[in-house]
């Protein structure tokens, strides 16, 4: 009998024992998943805010941006470092699948790069692409020079040296800025063509957004080029361009969604496509995706669900808060390719 008895009490303690384990165990804190993604510094304001307000409702999952350089960015996620990368390059099959790690690229919003001046009053100005490329070609040096005046009949243009300013490599803003400018100048496609890393034959170097807004607005005379919502947050000029239907165009959200929608029908299934120069009298010309570039397949289980989880977010709450934020969100049709693309990766 009292062999039974201790049988019985240490039955019972081993019971009490495991059910204490149990409560121990769902009280637990769980374990957080750190996602970190790397690239552009264009998108860099709104992903700021947006991995602050999603690691604020999901505190088990934690993302951080790290901005660098678009091509950085995607030199990275294809050699399997990090999570994700964002650029504004529209990558080809080849580039999506010849590195160590196949992508896939899904946008997130679009933008507008536009071209901002330090001048005398802060006049309203008006570019084409044409004197834009003769500005970063350097053959036009003064805001007297004829061809400036001619688009600008109505501006007190000041007998000022232009300083040119440029990216520095690797930059999305560059990609799109020269490709817009090789689209409307043979002589800039020929001399320094579509690329993250021109050779710009002058001007003074800008590393990230904000700090082509300081330097311009550092520089009498100076122009840069710089995604819209930079220019907005701070009290430097940017101009209006002219667009394919021969019409100035200043940015807003509604004319670079304009830009998208009007080549909305040749946007292939992987996102490849270029909207500078998009028909359309009320397209804004030099506007692009910003996408996010995400592994295919292999990573972790788990962190691909987060990753997923992340961008699936983005995609829907936080397009509400771009939206508010003044950057123009992705169209119905466009915004269900790019949720139908997260749910292939594995």
């Amino acid at each position: 009998m009292q062999l039974l008895r201790r049988v019985f009490a240490c039955s019972s303690l081993v019971a009490i024992a495991g059910c204490l384990l149990l409560f121990a165990a769902s009280d637990a804190p769980q374990s957080k998943i750190s996602l970190v993604g790397s690239g552009s510094n264009v998108p860099i304001n709104l992903y700021t805010a947006w991995t602050e307000e999603f690691n604020k409702n999901n505190p088990s999952i934690q993302v951080r941006y790290l901005s660098m350089s678009t091509m950085e960015g995607i030199r990275q996620i294809s050699e399997g470092s990090g999570d994700f990368a964002a650029g504004e390059i529209p990558l080809s099959q080849e580039q999506m699948h010849g590195g160590k790690v196949s992508l896939v690229q899904l946008p997130t919003v679009i933008v507008g790069i536009v071209p901002i001046y330090n001048l005398p009053g802060t006049p309203d100005l008006y570019f084409s692409g044409e004197v834009l490329a003769q500005i970063y070609l350097g053959t036009i040096k003064n805001w007297k020079d004829s061809r400036v005046a001619k688009l600008n009949p109505g501006a007190s243009l000041p007998d000022l040296p232009i300083e040119v300013v440029h990216r520095t490599p690797g930059k999305g803003s560059n990609y799109i800025f020269s490709d817009f400018l090789s689209k409307t100048s043979p002589e800039f496609r020929a001399q320094v063509g579509r690329s993250a890393s021109p050779k710009w034959p002058v001007g003074m170097e800008a590393n990230r957004g904000e700090d082509m807004v300081e330097k311009v607005s550092a520089h009498p005379g100076a122009i840069g080029y710089v995604e819209l919502n930079f220019a907005r947050r701070s009290d430097i000029g940017y101009g209006s361009v002219q667009n394919s239907a021969g019409r100035f165009v200043r940015a807003t959200p509604d004319t670079i969604t304009a830009a998208c929608k009007a080549v909305e029908k040749s946007i292939s299934a992987d996102f490849n496509i270029s909207m500078t120069e998009a028909p359309g009298k009320n397209s804004y010309p030099i506007a692009s995706f910003t996408w996010i570039y995400v592994p295919a397949s292999g990573a972790p289980a788990e962190r691909s669900r987060a990753v997923k989880q992340f961008l699936s977010w983005g995609l829907s709450d936080g397009q509400e808060m771009a939206r508010g934020m003044g950057y123009a969100t992705l169209p119905t049709g466009i915004l269900s390719k790019a949720k139908a693309t997260l749910n292939s990766v594995q």
